[in-house]
């Protein structure tokens, strides 16, 4: 205040937490403050939208004759989305704009999660040692679930919105069972931690054993003994004060990679190729559509599109006759139902492809008048995305327009080979099914009918081939071979019969034939085995498939950390 040119104390300045019918106050605390020359700070100003357009009016009346020391300040959750932008720009026009970017990198995090405690804090507990070497690791592990987000969906499977009183609260959490007991409760401190402070935000179970296996790794007996790594290269330090742990992550930290966290490096390519997509993508969406214009190679946009719906209409698939199919049937085994059900899903979609483009052909000749659905088909075409009332009848897929086409014929022709008399393939490509989960499904159904096995008992057992889907000539007595699957964070040693490191550059290497069959529950060994999530895109989260226990020579913690999971396509 004094440097400002005048006296400053609390008195002076009205704190108002929007929301809850606090709009009259900050009425209120605005007149008083103009008056008398206060600051007044308005909070989360984003809870209310509806008032925002008097509060604009009323500044602007508030910023003629009122106290030359009358400040006011606006504090506003970012928005999610540029539709949820609410703030009117006559308020923004007349401000100064800061902003509270959060830190990028382990070491800012780590950093930043330090600096919510002093050196106060790491002297308040009588267990010294002990409650700073896992204030310590709790720091680490909140930078880490913080920052591994920006992964993607090989970081968290859904993005969290960890904060920094989850770590104050965690801390009070240790600061108290020690205080309270001579022996540290490590298995406390994880579920506490793990469970219920960072993993009352965690909705994904995958992501639920990712958080926990963190905690099993950084809070352990083994840091008190000076022999815990944080990450490769980045020992827990000792007991230090304050300060030196401040100094340590300077001059210890290794450089920001994605082995900090547990990736392999493959995890940071592939994000960032996702970002460059996305930011091109943009780009592309931002150029003119006009059809006047654009005359180039390709011609105007009108006639690539409808070069481009002739030829799809051209290479599209007849529907398949049901009836027929059904005649077709002697028996109407498990693997026959999922067959038929497959040929329904796929009659749907075809149909609707073939209604749209036909539509917006006769629309482009001048036939049919352009309907707002068919603009936005035409659009799609024209930028190679898939229209969504394509996608609503589909299968998930990230793949563009001519990929997914070609994907369509592909898994067109599969059902055709299959149902033509509907004995199991040699192999069976699992993601070309619009529901790989009933395939599954059948392959126990039909081991607990030929051996009179209770269905609700019986597991799935994964074993890996050393075959491509070429050397087989038929399919197995029980079971299925199944081929087309890829492996994310790490790759199978076809020799070794294992999961393996990862090679550079390889960020989804496939897959030989695995055979798939149904055994008893009670007789699995998950000794030695991974278990390992079968998703159908690289979105995981709700495209969750089922788990595989895969082969492994490593701790299985490694590949979680890793983010290690199958993919049905890439």
């Amino acid at each position: 205040g004094k440097k400002l040119g005048y006296t400053f104390n609390h008195r002076n300045l009205h704190n108002v937490s929007l929301g809850q019918g606090q709009e009259v106050v900050a009425e209120q605390a605005l007149d008083v403050a103009a008056e008398e020359g206060h600051w007044v700070i308005l909070q989360n100003i984003h809870l209310v939208a509806k008032w925002l357009s008097s509060l604009e009016k009323r500044l602007e009346q508030l910023g003629q004759g009122s106290h030359r020391d009358f400040r006011v300040f606006l504090s506003a959750e970012p928005a999610p989305c540029p539709e949820s932008h609410i703030i009117p720009q006559g308020i923004l026009q007349n401000s100064l704009k800061i902003t509270s970017e959060a830190p990028t990198g382990i070491h800012a995090n780590l950093h930043k999660a330090l600096d919510n405690f002093s050196q106060d804090t790491l002297e308040m507990c009588s267990q010294e040692k002990e409650f700073r070497s896992i204030l310590f690791a709790l720091c680490y592990f909140h930078a880490v679930a913080a920052e591994r987000r920006k992964f993607g969906p090989q970081g968290w499977n859904r993005p969290y919105p960890f904060s920094t009183g989850d770590l104050t609260i965690s801390v009070n959490v240790l600061y108290n069972y020690l205080q309270a007991s001579s022996k540290v409760p490590y298995d406390d401190l994880r579920y506490l931690v793990g469970e219920i402070m960072y993993g009352g935000h965690i909705t994904d179970d995958w992501d639920r054993r990712l958080c926990r296996t963190y905690l099993e790794e950084f809070i352990k007996p083994e840091m008190l003994e000076g022999e815990l790594c944080l990450a490769p290269g980045f020992p827990l330090p000792g007991n230090m004060d304050y300060n030196g742990y401040h100094q340590y992550i300077d001059e210890a930290l290794p450089p920001e990679s994605p082995y900090l966290y547990g990736l392999h490096p493959n995890a940071e390519i592939g994000f960032l190729t996702q970002r460059s997509e996305r930011l091109l993508r943009t780009v592309l969406e931002l150029q003119p559509r006009d059809s006047s214009t654009g005359q180039g190679a390709g011609g105007t946009q009108e006639e690539m599109v409808q070069a481009l719906l002739e030829e799809m209409l051209e290479k599209l698939p007849d529907e398949l006759n049901m009836a027929e199919l059904l005649a077709r049937v002697e028996e109407r085994t498990p693997y026959a139902v999922v067959a038929l059900q497959e040929c329904e899903r796929m009659n749907a979609l075809t149909a609707e492809v073939r209604r749209s483009l036909a539509e917006l052909e006769l629309g482009l000749k001048g036939e049919l008048t352009m309907t707002s659905e068919m603009e936005t088909l035409q659009n799609c075409l024209f930028l190679g995305t898939v229209p969504e009332s394509w996608v609503r009848r589909s299968y998930p897929s990230t793949a563009s327009l001519a990929s997914w086409f070609a994907d369509l014929l592909a898994r067109s022709s599969e059902l055709e080979a299959w149902t033509r008399d509907f004995s199991l393939p040699s192999t069976l490509w699992l993601g070309g099914f619009f529901n790989p989960q009933a395939l599954l499904t059948a392959i126990m159904q039909s081991t607990a009918r030929k051996n009179r096995w209770p269905l609700d008992r019986m597991a799935l057992q994964c074993d890996v081939t050393k075959k491509s889907r070429e050397d087989f000539a038929s399919a197995p007595r029980e079971g299925a071979y199944v081929h087309g699957l890829f492996m994310e964070g790490a790759r199978w040693d076809a020799q070794a019969g294992t999961i393996a490191e990862a090679r550079l550059k390889e960020l989804t290497p496939a897959m030989p034939v695995v055979f798939i069959r149904a055994i008893p529950d009670d007789k699995q060994d998950t000794r030695g085995l991974y278990p390992c999530p079968l998703y159908k895109t690289r979105q995981r989260g709700p495209t969750y498939v089922w788990t595989f226990n895969l082969k492994t020579k490593e701790n299985p913690s490694k590949w979680v950390l890793a983010g290690v999971a199958l993919l049905l396509q890439v």
